[in-house]
């Protein structure tokens, strides 16, 4: 990425279905991330390797990996609980697993039934497991600070404690940590202080990631906070899909297509075409017809002589 670039995770796939209803037939799936990459989309969080019991929507999820690890150019991403489902991932050839850290620990015995020590030795386990590959066979351990902003369950949490977790995750082998606005409680001043916090204790290069819910309606505000503070890596979901089933009231994702659109119109080039990504939605809407799909930009189409950010020169 250039200084003028931006990437974009759609996590449409694990967080945008699993707080779905209905089970998106698995060949829909790997039809819609093939679409996803061919608009541009450079990374794709494809499901999370947790029991099928608990989330019947990812049963299929090696099989998406497997997939998805076959398109040229793209990154493929996954969640995973703890130590079993990192050993799944890198069975199905994952290139970034992503374990969270839920800063809320009511919420961790919730979402995942690990305490904060217990959430730090499966980090250091998977580190390690990770390390064992061969090179190039490694992927990309990213430790998830979730409700980093607040929780449904506990409200507000304790900055000393979120700064020790993401301390400690750091310290049992992640590559990274991000911040996850799991329930929207976030707004921009509270974005960028968090952010320089967090930076402060892991360094500015261990923090270039966030994961916005649109709760109450700052989702793109918080952007362009974290944008304005240095973060280049931007999570959403396609039309506004998700939100967490363990946490009550935390509803959708920002919606990808007007996250693209937003950056792309203040020249910013984040790689996708705006018109074959929004194309994209006639796939979901058909394989989940009773799922609502949010998004300004979709309902109102591009503007007028709309161009998106210029293409930057190939260095010479």
């Amino acid at each position: 990425m250039t200084s003028n670039s931006v990437l974009i995770s759609e996590v449409g796939p694990r967080d945008g279905l699993q707080n779905c209803s209905a089970i998106m037939p698995t060949e829909e799936k790997k039809r819609w991330i093939s679409a996803l990459a061919a608009a541009g989309v450079k990374e794709i969080e494809v499901g999370s390797f947790v029991s099928p019991k608990l989330l019947p929507q990812m049963a299929d999820t090696g099989e998406i990996v497997r997939h998805a690890v076959q398109i040229s150019g793209l990154d493929v991403a996954v969640l995973v609980p703890n130590l079993k489902g990192a050993q799944l991932a890198l069975e199905s050839g994952a290139h970034k697993i992503t374990l969270p850290m839920s800063v809320s620990e009511t919420h961790s015995l919730r979402n995942i039934r690990r305490t904060h020590d217990q959430v730090i030795e499966e980090a250091q386990a998977i580190a390690e497991l990770i390390a064992a590959q061969p090179e190039g066979k490694r992927p990309h351990f990213e430790g998830s600070l979730s409700t980093a902003f607040g929780c449904t369950l506990e409200g507000p949490i304790d900055e000393a404690v979120i700064l020790r977790s993401a301390e400690r995750l750091m310290a049992a082998g992640c590559d990274e940590v991000g911040l996850s606005d799991t329930t929207g409680y976030g707004d921009p001043g509270s974005m960028r202080h968090l952010i320089r916090a967090v930076r402060g204790v892991v360094g500015a290069e261990n923090l270039t990631g966030v994961h916005l819910h649109n709760t109450r309606g700052l989702g793109l505000a918080n952007v362009m906070a974290a944008y304005e503070e240095g973060i280049i890596t931007f999570d959403s979901s396609l039309g506004g899909l998700g939100g967490c089933p363990t946490a009550p009231g935390a509803s959708g994702n920002v919606v990808t297509e007007d996250l693209v659109f937003m950056f792309e119109s203040m020249g910013i080039d984040t790689g996708i075409d705006l018109e074959a990504l929004m194309a994209t939605r006639e796939i979901v809407a058909a394989a989940l017809p009773d799922e609502e799909l949010y998004g300004f930009t979709p309902r109102a189409g591009l503007p007028l002589g709309f161009k998106g950010a210029p293409v930057p020169a190939a260095a010479e």
